[in-house]
């Protein structure tokens, strides 16, 4: 059966077809590839091959055009781990040479596969991760009991403390996120995505009961927020944001178990925490104290031009991190609108 190039947003569809080959993750959605080619101009191109009426095979791909680091193709952009879709042994090294050619035709500079499923063996890693993935489907005292004791004592401090937790997907509650989000991303020392991109996850998302936004109140006001989706049986954590001086009521802690009873009650079967660098202390601490299964993810990316894989490359924008930091935040809006869609 030959492989084809598809958009998924050209099949209304596409979302039902996953679901009946067995494809469970969110990042496959149509949904997302809307997102994520109205807010940035990447093009999808899905390496796909169909038989019976189901996906036997699915490697999602976008073309990313950049004046700064030219042409490439990304599996898939702004997405933490892309892995195949591959029912028969060997098919994705088919789609991995497909992509290869097609890019060397189309003149990219280089292809990178968010998943260890796409390294061949021997090959070195550009980047490496940690996940941290949480089996859901247990009972709410064994799922409470699988936290630290310290994770325990946080949520019963936030509870006492009076803070309330909201599950909401109305715009209002994306713009109080978008508010903690722009001042999260600062004090990390990286620009905020354009809110483009958060209204058409709300348009293509949200409407469509793929995610949501779990928000902490206190004395009125929003004080952390965080956005989850979800697809067939899983869910996944993938933006948390909060203020700085209202951390210590530890409203983080409450939303995360919050959404862990809300996902645990409609029967979905692992939540993933996404990707997390190894440097990153404070937040491997925040993620283990769930109870989740850590795994290493890898990240290959091949340079067309020397038809080698590339190894070690650097974490982008780490030299930056610490000027946008001390930048206003309206130039940081700025910088996000301007750039973003050049490092995706």
């Amino acid at each position: 059966m030959a492989v084809q190039l598809l958009n998924p947003r050209n099949d209304p569809a596409w979302d039902a077809l996953l679901l009946r080959s067995g494809d469970n993750s969110f990042f496959h959605t149509a949904g997302w590839a809307r997102v994520l080619e109205e807010s940035y101009g990447f093009k999808p191109l899905y390496i796909a091959r169909s038989e019976g009426g189901q996906l036997s095979l699915l490697m999602p791909m976008m073309e990313v055009p950049s004046l700064f680091r030219g042409r490439r193709g990304v599996c898939l952009p702004f997405t933490d781990r892309c892995a195949p879709l591959a029912l028969e042994p060997g098919t994705v090294v088919d789609a991995v040479r497909e992509s290869i050619d097609y890019g060397k035709k189309q003149g990219w500079r280089s292809i990178e596969w968010r998943d260890d499923n796409f390294g061949p063996l021997g090959a070195s890693a550009s980047n490496t991760y940690l996940t941290h993935e949480i089996t859901l489907r247990k009972s709410e005292t064994e799922l409470f009991g699988g936290l630290r004791a310290g994770n325990r004592r946080n949520v019963r401090k936030a509870l006492r403390g009076g803070v309330s937790v909201r599950i909401e997907r109305s715009e209002k509650a994306l713009k109080s996120f978008y508010r903690l989000n722009c001042l999260t991303r600062k004090r990390h020392g990286l620009p905020p995505q354009p809110y483009i991109f958060f209204k058409k996850v709300h348009e293509y998302i949200f409407s469509l009961d793929l995610g949501r936004i779990f928000s902490a109140h206190f004395a009125g006001r929003v004080i952390a927020a965080a956005v989850f989706f979800n697809f067939g049986n899983e869910a996944l954590f993938k933006y948390g944001a909060s203020e700085m001086d209202r951390r210590r009521l530890r409203p983080n802690n409450l939303i995360m178990w919050e959404a862990l009873k809300w996902h645990n009650q409609r029967d979905f079967a692992r939540l993933s925490l996404g990707r997390t660098e190894p440097r990153d202390l404070g937040l491997l601490r925040y993620k283990r104290a769930w109870g989740g299964e850590e795994r290493p993810l890898r990240y290959f990316r091949y340079d067309l031009g020397k038809d080698d894989y590339l190894s070690g490359l650097p974490t982008e924008g780490d030299s930056l991190r610490h000027l946008l930091s001390k930048t206003p935040s309206w130039i940081s809006r700025i910088l996000g609108r301007l750039f973003y869609r050049h490092f995706g």
